[in-house]
């Protein structure tokens, strides 16, 4: 995705912004905390679903591969005339694993998130700034 697209994709304004601990059980806590919120919003069971999977897969890497704190902002937008939930993780960018390098992970337990988000997502992207990261993905939701 090039710096023009990062720039074009809508930010809707962030409704409800999490705090990721950086411990065990952290994802699950705060995918309580978002299916609660989507439930609010009266989304499809199935897009609860995609939405509640691409935030696991961004929290996890944020967790996983990323100095702490990382954040969660979870929003509404239109976009292109259709409803759609954003998911954002901010984190303060890439750490080295300690005492693993990233070839010696099982590819069968690792290494697929961000290829889940890619399908799931209508539109995802990743911004790096000055003390942080943002990997951002955009799910379309059908307007009833």
């Amino acid at each position: 995705m090039t710096a023009a697209q990062l720039d074009a994709a809508p930010r809707g304004e962030a409704e409800h912004v999490f705090p990721l601990p950086h411990a065990p059980g952290a994802v699950s806590a705060v995918r309580r905390h978002i299916r609660t919120i989507l439930t609010d919003w009266n989304l499809a069971a199935d897009i609860t679903e995609d939405v509640l999977l691409v935030a696991s897969e961004l929290l996890t890497n944020a967790i996983v591969h990323a100095l702490p704190p990382a954040t969660l902002s979870l929003s509404r937008s239109e976009v292109d005339r259709c409803g759609a939930v954003r998911v954002e993780v901010t984190d303060r960018g890439p750490v080295a694993p300690a005492g693993l390098s990233a070839s010696a992970l099982d590819p069968d337990e690792h290494g697929r998130g961000l290829a889940i988000v890619t399908a799931l997502a209508t539109r995802c992207g990743v911004l790096v700034q000055p003390g942080g990261t943002s990997r951002w993905a955009e799910l379309q939701v059908d307007r009833s």
